[in-house]
């Protein structure tokens, strides 16, 4: 019997796609995406009236793979088996119609508790006040689910009335029993939050599962 998780079966009725919102995701991120620049102050964060997303979540929960695997790119958003390697919030062009923004990770205890807590200023200074940030992508690790740090993030965007949805990663290393006992406990958590998107989204880089439905639900964000 394979070990490859099925689809669950508790995601929300209204979650699904018609062709035409599948083919609009896929050429938004078929268009060429550019870094732009990698902020390390306030200071330094780009002006721009382009809608923008961001994705944000521990150590190694595998945002830049998850980029790369929505753009078709193997390097664009670096990646390390080294925890905390991201270090400033990085800032892509996506073919003029959006924003992508790669934020440091959080949560890692073996960085230097300086550097720990200047990530921590810078990503919460970014986040609140941004006008144009349609969406925060709260990566959660599917093998461990929501933590402590998590909900830390969350209750800020909670308070700052940001936008956010959680996206759990990896799924393709969870069986399919423990993998729709975490979205149950997901979805009880979240109902919790004033901020966070009813739908959560299910995804591996690895195994491109869930990756069509994320392009389509964010290209919802970026009009034509």
């Amino acid at each position: 019997m394979s070990d490859t998780p099925a689809p669950p079966t508790l995601l929300p009725a209204e979650d699904s796609f018609t062709g035409d919102e599948v083919e609009a995701g896929r050429l938004l991120f078929a268009q060429t995406c550019t870094f732009m620049l990698g902020a390390a102050g306030l200071d330094q964060i780009p002006d721009t009236d382009l809608p923008e997303i961001a994705f944000a979540g521990r150590s190694n929960v595998g945002k830049s793979s998850l980029i790369n695997a929505l753009t078709g790119r193997k390097t664009l958003a670096r990646t390390s088996h080294t925890p905390g390697r991201t270090q400033q919030v990085n800032f892509f062009d996506l073919g003029g119609r959006m924003i992508v923004a790669d934020m440091p990770g959080y949560g890692y205890a073996e960085a230097p508790k300086g550097q720990v807590e200047k990530w921590t200023r810078l990503i919460k200074a970014y986040l609140k006040g941004r006008v144009q940030l349609k969406r925060v992508l709260v990566l959660v690790d599917s093998r461990h689910g929501i933590k402590d740090t998590d909900r830390q993030i969350m209750k800020m965007l909670d308070t700052a009335a940001v936008s956010y949805q959680v996206v759990l990663t990896k799924t393709d290393k969870v069986k399919a029993g423990p993998l729709e006992k975490l979205l149950e406990q997901t979805h009880a958590e979240l109902v919790r939050h004033v901020a966070a998107h009813p739908i959560i989204r299910l995804t591996s880089s690895s195994s491109a599962t869930g990756i069509e439905e994320l392009r389509a639900e964010l290209a919802r964000l970026a009009p034509k």
